[in-house]
């Protein structure tokens, strides 16, 4: 068959449009095939104290509906730069353990999700710091309630940070101990309470990766004395929760641990620091003390690079 210029032209465009079709049909596809993601946590996800707590809200669904972004947003705002697609979710409850999610939200929590990242209050037990029954026993039926909608979900628990309000004041729980030491003593209970069900695949050190902060001179660890030149503050002035550099990197850490990629990738342009204030050194130290938590956690992982795309426009 001979063809005319004509013809040729008409196949050419009818060619295009197959392909704008199917590239069509792979975003719709991509966008159905999105992972829900289910944050479960408090305050200290939901970013009080600090402007992640109303960061990008609109990107997130707020199952309690208080307007609120936090930590899931950042996650989002990771996850878009890196190009994957993720529906997040969040129930997040102030000055509550797992406990309280279950007493009060088993309805709305008995879904599918396809990852869900949790923790307990801060101190392991609101009235007995340090005892890490209450996390253990709610933490397993917490798991067993997700798994029961899903049995493929992915479930994590978050081992949350020192708080400097209960190492450096006299009155505090862990007084007189280094401020690396509420951490680990957090992370302790949150490996027994990981052990409770097989449901829960690990737990994320976000407490540890502020101590490798301090270790490395990217964050100063006592507030008390002032911030040391160079160093960042990663709580916020009540010395208890996160500030905007803590919320940062406790974001970069289950960014890097659900996804499987490099949190460097996002490189000094990141755009949700650019948008909080965190400057480009900043996030590159933040990310990097996040990269080497990850490969301390599990040193023989690969975690994959990506080049970032821009953030949509709010």
């Amino acid at each position: 068959m001979k063809y005319t210029p004509t013809l040729s032209l008409v196949l050419s465009f009818s060619s295009l449009s197959a392909i704008i079709s199917i590239l069509a049909l792979g975003c719709t596809v991509r966008a159905a095939d999105a992972s829900k993601i289910l944050f479960i946590g408090n305050s200290f996800t939901y970013g009080a104290g600090s402007a992640v707590q109303f960061y990008r809200t609109d990107s997130v669904t707020d199952l309690n509906d208080d307007g609120r972004g936090g930590v899931p947003a950042l996650f989002k705002a990771f996850t878009q730069q890196a190009g994957l697609e993720f529906e997040v979710f969040h129930d997040l409850i102030p000055g509550s353990g797992l406990d309280k999610h279950l007493a009060e939200k088993k309805e709305i929590l008995s879904q599918h999700w396809d990852i869900v990242n949790m923790h307990g209050y801060s101190t392991l037990d609101k009235s007995s710091p340090g005892d890490p029954s209450t996390l253990i026993w709610s933490a397993k039926d917490m798991a067993q309630l997700l798994f029961d909608q899903n049995p493929d979900v992915s479930i994590y628990l978050e081992a949350t940070w020192s708080r400097a309000d209960q190492t450096y004041p006299e009155d505090g729980h862990w007084h007189g101990n280094p401020i690396h030491v509420m951490a680990k003593d957090i992370r302790a209970g949150y490996n027994k309470a990981a052990a409770s069900n097989p449901a829960i695949l690990g737990v994320i050190p976000v407490g540890e990766a502020w101590n490798r902060a301090f270790v490395m001179g990217v964050a100063d660890p006592n507030p008390y004395d002032g911030i040391s030149y160079g160093q960042v503050d990663l709580w916020t002035n009540d010395h208890y929760h996160g500030g905007t550099y803590g919320y940062y990197l406790a974001a970069l850490m289950i960014f890097g641990e659900v996804t499987g990629y490099d949190p460097r990738s996002l490189g000094e342009e990141e755009r949700a620091a650019f948008e909080l204030g965190v400057s480009k050194e900043q996030a590159q130290a933040l990310q990097e003390v996040a990269y080497q938590e990850l490969q301390h956690e599990t040193p023989h992982r690969n975690l994959k690079t990506f080049e970032p795309s821009p953030l949509p426009k709010q």
